[in-house]
């Protein structure tokens, strides 16, 4: 098992890690996305340990079910106790390339895609969405996640 600086997200039953540097708003798309259906797994940081052929994302027992709203405080918040990670979004403040070459990233042994996401841009939320639904049909990704994983 390892723990990772980031926040993570359930949607439609799959977990999205969201990771990037400090301050690149890792707490505001999940908040984001919170408000528009999706699950608090957790926030600043994430237990990740492999099950079966895949990653199982948790929270850390000392700040299960907690959301750091900037601004506001750190809030309560409903939570999954676990959930298996479907994608990595890699946040970036720099700008994208339209059409990146598709990428994965190896966390505990497991390959797992990666898509990259300015996480400010009103349509982050929706980018998650649809990356979601993309791999749910079988398709795959652009992103690169550079030397991060």
């Amino acid at each position: 098992m390892s723990i990772v600086h980031g926040s993570c997200i359930e949607i439609g039953g799959s977990a999205v890690l969201l990771w990037g540097a400090s301050a690149t708003g890792k707490s505001d798309l999940a908040l984001r996305l919170i408000d528009t259906g999706a699950v608090l797994v957790s926030d600043d940081r994430v237990a990740l340990r492999p099950v079966g052929d895949g990653i199982e994302a948790s929270p850390p027992s000392s700040i299960a079910g907690l959301i750091e709203v900037r601004g506001v405080g750190i809030v309560t918040t409903p939570f999954v106790a676990r959930s298996r990670l479907a994608l990595v979004a890699d946040l970036v403040v720099a700008p994208l390339p339209r059409l990146p070459e598709p990428s994965t990233c190896r966390i505990e042994g497991v390959d797992l895609p990666v898509i990259v996401l300015m996480p400010f841009e009103a349509s982050a939320p929706a980018k998650l969405r649809i990356a979601l639904a993309t791999l749910a049909r079988g398709g795959s990704l652009a992103g690169s996640l550079g030397d991060r994983c």
